[in-house]
């Protein structure tokens, strides 16, 4: 009933589909995906924050924070996140804002552990990163930013001229 070609044309159209299934699930991002932040991180001693800020850039990709800070000064390339809250709600401005809130945790082979928690509100980040050696504190920053580009700028209307 069926020929040779006919079946040969049917595997190819059900690998194509298959194949096209596939590259369509792992396109799906998170709402961090290719953003990228300049923050300004503040290390806390014995509870007092140090006079000296240190400027850094984080940015993600694919579930992954990466910091140029975290890798020349303690060699992490990147850290991967989970978002445990995204919701959005109305401000008192009546705009529809976007609030995350993550966390991200890694421990390398020297028993030292990265815990990272912070909120973004649309454009703004604020945060804690916890550095810790065997289970007790080494270092802690706090940080705050903005994303790269800043605030998005207002559509202005134009008024409407009224001709006597």
């Amino acid at each position: 009933m069926f020929t040779k070609l006919s079946i040969r044309i049917f595997w190819i159209i059900i690998v194509t589909f298959s194949f096209l299934l596939i590259l369509s699930f792992k396109s799906e991002h998170d709402s961090l995906h290719k953003r990228t932040f300049n923050i300004s991180l503040s290390e806390t001693k014995n509870d007092i924050v140090a006079k000296k800020v240190i400027a850094d850039k984080i940015y993600f990709k694919n579930g992954k924070l990466f910091s140029d800070f975290l890798y020349t000064k303690f060699g992490y390339k990147y850290i991967s996140y989970r978002i445990n809250k995204d919701s959005i709600f109305t401000d008192f401005t009546e705009t529809e804002v976007r609030l995350l809130e993550v966390e991200a945790v890694v421990t390398n082979e020297k028993d030292e552990t990265i815990f990272i928690t912070f909120v973004t509100s649309e454009w703004d980040i604020e945060g804690k990163i916890k550095i810790t050696k065997h289970d007790k504190l080494k270092r802690h920053y706090d940080f705050v930013g903005r994303e790269k580009g800043g605030k998005p700028k207002k559509v202005k209307k134009k008024k409407k001229k009224i001709l006597n």
